[in-house]
């Protein structure tokens, strides 16, 4: 199907983004936004662009509808929640049989199979779409997660090849990640890894200037190296942070960095939802995600500046007195950063991809995980060509057990394994200094306990549960998978009912 006319719905930062990117690609958008004055500004751009004549505000909906083609596609570009669904009520009466939605929000999946059930019934495609890479790639070119009902998904691909950002090999980032909200699903994941990644660089920054006594542009000097060779090579986050720590304020002329407040508001103040999600769907299936959740509760813990003034004031200063690193040798040094940033980075990746796979048993959606590196190799905010290419061999192996465990190729346990120490040691200047590392601590405790085979304190803790619970155990030589044990003990008997002081084997 040749898509010639889009109805946009949401012409924010994003959509209105996205109207320029699809007038370039030779459609006729139409917008709609229920603040006039985003669709004014909207207009202004696609103006300013030289794309005013491919694009027209409208100002109702049935006014929008009746503009399109036969099927009708809209584009929505939206917060999410329950703002999708009042546009769908407010679709309702102009939707017909065969048109399509693509639903372009950070949304949650349920939201989108709740949506994509609702429109099968009426005979319309649904596709929930993760669009990744900001404002920027929006206009240029993003990385696309479509996923819905088969039919649906191949009358949106051409469209969506045509405007999907390319690789370094000139593929178009975009693929059809599966039925109902697994793609989704996977722009959340994808979030959730990106938490990881800012949170570790942050943590870095903070390392290089107020442990080290490093300047901006002595960072950006070093980070620019990281992104041009390495295990760091053509990192999207990296070489953006090379550009934060040389841009200055036109304004005082001062840096811009000394300008900004040292709060991210983005989930406290509820407007991102991807990274509660990850963590939410990481407890509710039992995966491990520390490096990621750590990096969520920095954030959150980092918003509330003034609660943070409080707790400074109750305890008559800060309770951590933050130093400068002492090193021997800062070159040394700063080669343990670079590879205990991209462990951090590669683990990441590796809970956030263990996530989705433990999703995708659940669902029964069959990604293929090689589809999903593909699309995260061009377009998108956690691009790490690197890592990318580590992971895509990994997935060619196509076991079972790797897709379930990335962490289980030998490929990424032996990087893993090779920047451990780089790891340690940064941790361990970091934490003498008192800087402020959660992610980068988080990953060096995930590597020592999710790979240590026997021996763990959890023991002691198994203990104190069949003591006081009775929750059962498993002895030391028995079986290590992740069901209940088959024995108790009497520790201490419970009031007038007597236990055996004896290992008691039960079922």
């Amino acid at each position: 199907m040749d898509i010639k006319k889009i109805g946009l719905v949401g012409t924010g930062s994003m959509g209105s983004m996205m109207s320029l990117l699809f007038a370039e690609h030779g459609c006729r958008v139409s917008i709609y936004d229920p603040s006039k004055q985003n669709r004014d500004r909207a207009i202004k751009r696609a103006n300013d662009a030289g794309f005013g004549s491919k694009i027209t505000a409208y100002d109702d909906y049935s006014s929008l509808c009746s503009s399109l083609d036969t099927p009708k596609v809209f584009v929505w570009s939206t917060p999410h929640g329950n703002v999708g669904d009042g546009i769908l009520d407010s679709l309702d009466p102009y939707l017909e049989q065969g048109d399509i939605i693509i639903d372009a929000a950070n949304e949650h999946y349920l939201n989108t199979q709740r949506r994509q059930g609702r429109a099968m019934n009426r005979g319309i495609h649904y596709i929930g779409t993760g669009v990744s890479g900001g404002y920027q790639a929006a206009r240029a070119g993003p990385s696309l997660s479509p996923s819905g009902d088969g039919a649906g998904l191949d009358l949106v691909m051409p469209l969506l090849k045509k405007v999907a950002a390319r690789d370094v090999e000139g593929n178009p980032c975009v693929a059809e990640i599966g039925p109902g909200g697994c793609g989704h699903y996977t722009k959340t994941v994808h979030n959730g890894i990106e938490q990881g990644i800012l949170s570790a660089l942050c943590e870095v920054w903070g390392i290089m200037h107020h442990g080290l006594g490093m300047k901006y542009e002595e960072i950006a000097d070093e980070w620019e190296k990281w992104n041009k060779e390495g295990e760091l090579r053509e990192n999207f986050l990296v070489s953006i942070g090379v550009d934060i720590c040389r841009e200055i304020d036109p304004e005082t002329k001062k840096p811009m960095l000394d300008r900004i407040k040292d709060k991210v508001v983005q989930d406290a103040e509820e407007s991102e939802g991807t990274g509660y999600w990850t963590c939410e769907e990481a407890f509710r299936l039992h995966v491990p995600i520390p490096t990621i959740a750590a990096a969520h509760q920095f954030r959150i813990g980092s918003a509330d500046a003034d609660m943070r003034k409080a707790n400074f004031d109750a305890a008559g200063g800060s309770i951590a007195q933050i130093g400068k690193i002492k090193v021997e040798d800062r070159k040394t040094f700063l080669k343990d950063l670079h590879q205990a940033m991209y462990s951090a980075t590669l683990e990441s990746f590796v809970q956030g991809l263990k996530l989705l796979a433990k999703a995708d048993h659940e669902n029964n959606w069959a990604i293929d995980f090689k589809k999903v590196i593909a699309i995260w190799r061009g377009g998108c905010i956690i691009r790490s060509e690197h890592i990318s290419e580590l992971l895509l061999k990994v997935y060619q192996e196509a076991r079972k057990n790797v897709i379930k465990n990335p962490l289980s190729s030998p490929i990424i346990a032996k990087e893993l394994k090779r920047t451990y120490p780089s790891l340690k040691r940064v941790t361990i200047k970091a934490l003498e200094a008192d800087m402020v590392v959660p992610s980068i601590s988080a990953t060096l405790e995930i590597l020592k306990y999710i790979t240590t085979k026997e021996g763990l304190p959890t023991t002691f803790m198994e203990a104190q549960l069949d003591y006081f619970g009775e929750h059962m155990f498993d002895l030391a030589d028995g079986p290590g998978d992740p069901v209940t044990g088959a024995y108790h003990f009497g520790w201490k008997s419970a009031k007038s009912v007597p236990e055996p002081r004896e290992v008691q084997k039960y079922g």
